[in-house]
């Protein structure tokens, strides 16, 4: 007597059910693990060689001693970037940020804006005007004028220390940070330098690799936050993609952007020097100071001990 035809789904079961075929599905799975494994791996190694930087320099030990005011310690009849601002900080027992442009006459403007418009009510850029003519105005309709950087350094000297960021327009990073380095070199200071524009941290490393570098960063690609910059340039500065030229020694990061993995990758993954900006409250300094964050802070007085032993 002739069986009946076996239905071909019951032949598929059946050859799972005995092992006929499990190996060679398992060959597959495992072939598939593998070229995963090897794609993390390849995105580890990628991650490892674009974002690590320098870790350990000896200038640390001084530069952790402050908290740093954002544009001196500037309030509502004090302005930023300010001599006023820049001693109060020194007298308070702050360190200071401040920030460098390159005027039309090759002297180092301290402001942190290029348009003029917002603090001295002109209609011109910093680029644009010469030092005598940023010397006639006036910031935020107070008696203190923008000051040039060797102003400033003798507050600095044998006192507290400065994070100064340097601010490229129109592709004179390297002329920009030739100057601020000459002007520096001329005083007693402890200082780090910063710039959103790695081709700064680069020339350092090129050229004076050992002063303390650092890449701020924040995220560019949020809705709103393009500062008029190309899709891929805001993913690049955004992921610090730059370091693999820059190699800085510390990633100074806007508070809420914290959580960044490149940020996190290079702090905690690292070692490298962490730094906050800008912290405005006890809370947020709190929260700095628990991920043993450096800060730049604004709008109120910091409390408790620092460094903390």
């Amino acid at each position: 007597m002739s069986s009946e035809p076996i239905h071909p789904r019951i032949k598929t079961v059946r050859k799972h059910i005995t092992g006929r075929g499990a190996a060679s599905g398992w060959s597959k799975t495992r072939a598939t693990l593998r070229g995963l494994g090897l794609i993390v791996g390849l995105v580890g190694l990628s991650a490892w060689g674009l974002t690590y930087g320098r870790v350990g320099h000896p200038a640390w030990a001084r530069l952790r001693q402050f908290r740093y005011a954002h544009r001196g310690l500037h309030d509502t009849v004090t302005p930023e970037n300010s001599l006023a601002a820049f001693r109060r900080a020194v007298a308070a027992g702050y360190g200071a940020e401040l920030d460098v442009h390159l005027t039309r006459d090759g002297r180092l403007a301290v402001i942190h804006d290029a348009d003029l418009a917002r603090m001295t009510g002109r209609s011109a850029t910093v680029e644009d005007s010469t030092s005598a003519e940023l010397a006639s105005l006036t910031l935020a309709g107070t008696d203190q004028t923008i000051p040039l950087l060797d102003d400033v350094l003798p507050l600095f000297e044998s006192t507290t220390a400065l994070i100064v960021e340097i601010k490229p327009v129109g592709g004179n990073h390297a002329e920009l940070t030739a100057a601020t380095m000459s002007c520096l070199d001329r005083f007693n200071l402890d200082y780090c330098v910063e710039s959103f524009d790695p081709r700064v941290l680069a020339w350092l490393k090129r050229h004076r690799p050992e002063v303390v570098r650092g890449q701020l960063t924040q995220d560019f690609l949020r809705p709103g936050e393009d500062a008029g910059l190309a899709w891929i340039l805001r993913f690049a500065l955004t992921h610090l993609l730059g370091n693999v030229i820059a190699r800085p020694d510390f990633v100074a990061i806007r508070f809420e952007d914290r959580g960044l993995g490149a940020h996190t990758l290079c702090c905690s993954g690292w070692g490298m020097q962490g730094m906050y900006w800008t912290i405005q409250s006890q809370a947020e300094q709190d929260v700095a100071e628990r991920d043993d964050h450096l800060i730049i802070f604004e709008g109120y007085v910091p409390a408790g001990d620092w460094p903390k032993n």
